[in-house]
């Protein structure tokens, strides 16, 4: 459509899906087309993150963000305001130069966000077309193989375990909707075998997946084998990946297991990680040593290399860290939060940067997520080809699991199967 240059900027306070406070943003354009979108925040932040502002004070307990609202109606608009969305990255990028603030922190990630997602999505809809489809990368699109939380601890379930987050992979689905039909078998065996060995099913992580109190990491581990054994799949057709998020575990240079009283050199950790992988089906690890350890997590990559060695708070979705890693090998995989970024050109940048260098890209939702299914396009349109989002209910989490089911619906997007796992063909081979 003619004059896609935004007209109007206007921001409010919504809430997440856990109730907190977050930033959404709709830019009218000159066509008269809206871009509408809801800013994410995560629970589990690490330190090299996009630097959110949050109010403090009393209300909403310190997490409103009125502040990051005002940055965006009274600083921000000037800013875009007669901009064509079609340069969303000259968009992004006069927004980074006002703030003025590697991190984004001056005036705030989630404002800066705001006005990145909300441009992209007006490109797209002034252009009448799939958002994914206004987006080119290194490799095609295609529909990402998912990523599905069946049971969490750390800080998604209030520490139950220590572990943050179990996850199924539909490893032999050959279709995304498969794959999802197969997970939710899964997670139904789950709860009730959770059930059956004192657990309670009835009890929901902040990302839809099953609050895995059991008495260790490794019965956690087991109840997801003895699921997905009970829902009639085999290793070849179903796996696991785990997210330790290991820097909330770390303790003066060790790995500590609160839930079962233990602390463990890294060495000692890398072994029981190690012993995981031989009993378990476990493609894919996230984070399993603390964010800035990069000798261990060179060592991890080493020793697993059949494994996709996942980097979350280990890469922060930060162009450099990732180019680091990239260089040390200490990791095989990136995973992509776009508003760890701050920016969509931020994130689209890591993730071709990374499947340049050949390591696989994994996008992500947030703890605190929203009702929005932008991320699904991303992962769609930068061939990303896996997609990691929450469990299988919860409506902010289906949003995208829909989206996605949508689009393979149309029948016009392979679907990227086993080999989107960075690992696969080392264990193949081996």
């Amino acid at each position: 459509m003619t004059d896609d240059r935004i007209a109007r900027t206007h921001a409010w306070e919504a809430l997440d899906s856990r109730g907190r406070p977050t930033v959404a943003c709709t830019l009218t354009l000159a066509n008269g087309v809206e871009g509408r979108a809801v800013v994410p925040s995560g629970a589990s932040t690490g330190r090299h993150e996009a630097l959110e502002q949050r109010d403090g004070g009393e209300r909403y307990g310190g997490w409103g963000v009125s502040g990051a609202v005002r940055a965006v109606n009274e600083e921000y608009a000037r800013v875009v305001e007669g901009r064509s969305v079609a340069d969303r990255v000259g968009i992004d990028a006069a927004v980074e130069e006002h703030d003025g603030t590697d991190n984004l922190g001056r005036l705030g990630s989630n404002a800066a966000l705001a006005i990145s997602l909300a441009a992209t999505v007006a490109h797209a809809a002034s252009e009448r077309t799939p958002l994914w489809s206004t987006l080119t990368g290194p490799r095609p699109a295609s529909i990402p193989m998912p990523m599905v939380n069946i049971l969490s601890g750390g800080a998604h379930a209030g520490r139950a375990v220590d572990v943050q987050d179990f996850l199924a992979v539909p490893v032999g689905a050959a279709s995304f909707t498969e794959g999802i039909e197969q997970v939710a078998r899964v997670r139904a065996e789950c709860a009730r075998l959770l059930d059956q060995r004192g657990g309670w099913s009835a009890l929901v992580a902040d990302e839809g997946g099953l609050a895995a109190k059991l008495d260790s990491n490794e019965a956690v581990l087991a109840l997801l084998a003895d699921g997905i054994d009970a829902a009639g799949f085999g290793a070849d057709e179903m796996a696991i990946a785990l997210d330790i998020a290991a820097t909330q575990l770390v303790e003066g240079g060790a790995i500590v297991l609160a839930g079962q009283g233990e602390r463990l050199g890294v060495a000692e950790w890398l072994d029981l990680v190690a012993g995981w992988t031989e009993r378990y089906p476990i493609v894919s690890i996230e984070d399993v040593v603390g964010e800035d350890d990069w000798e261990g997590s060179r060592a991890a990559t080493a020793r697993l290399p059949h494994v996709q060695m996942l980097g979350d708070d280990h890469f922060a979705t930060n162009l450099d860290r990732v180019r680091r890693g990239i260089d040390e090998r200490s990791a095989n995989a990136v995973l992509v939060k776009v508003n760890q970024a701050g920016s969509v050109s931020r994130a689209e940048r890591v993730v071709f940067e990374a499947i340049g260098a050949g390591f696989e890209t994994v996008v992500s939702a947030r703890s605190g997520d929203t009702e929005d299914s932008w991320l699904a396009d991303l992962a769609v349109g930068w061939g990303a080809r896996q997609i990691k989002v929450g469990s299988t209910m919860r409506s902010e989490r289906t949003a995208k699991w829909n989206r996605l089911l949508e689009l393979e619906s149309v029948g016009d997007l392979p679907f990227a199967g086993r080999e989107a796992l960075a690992g696969q063909r080392s264990a193949e081979q081996g």
